[in-house]
């Protein structure tokens, strides 16, 4: 069996990830609106909930902008990512595979970092990438393991 080709791949700010994030902020504030039309005297609970909605979109923003940058590489064996300085024991796992879009997690040490993959960050390399995040390293079977059919 072959291993997947070697391929680099540039990790960063996500447009796709970013519009999930204003989607999902502009959700809550529709129904923080909604809520404060159908709602006879709000009161203080209507500056909670719009501070709230405020520091929920910073945080989104702020979470977004300053995003994992890097380079991601598959060697045939293992992966290395440039914004990990450790990289030592490291592992990378699928988290969401939208064709289009990957989200990836990266799980180095005590650190894990989420990753979004976009098609457009470097076309001509994607299906190598797919094939290289879907592949496995050596895996070596235990000594006395048997297949399931050899099992009574």
């Amino acid at each position: 069996m072959h291993s997947a080709p070697s391929v680099t791949y540039p990790v960063g700010r996500s447009r796709f990830a970013g519009a999930l994030l204003a989607l999902a902020w502009l959700l809550g504030a529709a129904a923080a609106g909604l809520w404060w039309l159908q709602s006879p005297s709000p009161g203080w609970r209507l500056g909670a909930l719009g501070f709230v909605l405020a520091a929920a979109g910073a945080f989104a923003a702020w979470g977004w902008w300053h995003g994992a940058q890097g380079t991601l590489a598959w060697d045939g064996q293992s992966w290395s990512w440039s914004g990990d300085p450790d990289g030592h024991d490291s592992v990378l796992e699928v988290g969401l595979d939208l064709q289009r879009w990957l989200l990836l997690r990266w799980k180095s040490g005590n650190a894990s970092h989420w990753l979004w993959l976009e098609r457009t960050g470097r076309l001509e390399r994607w299906d190598d990438l797919r094939r290289a995040v879907y592949s496995r390293a050596r895996l070596d079977a235990l000594p006395d393991a048997r297949p399931p059919a050899a099992k009574p």
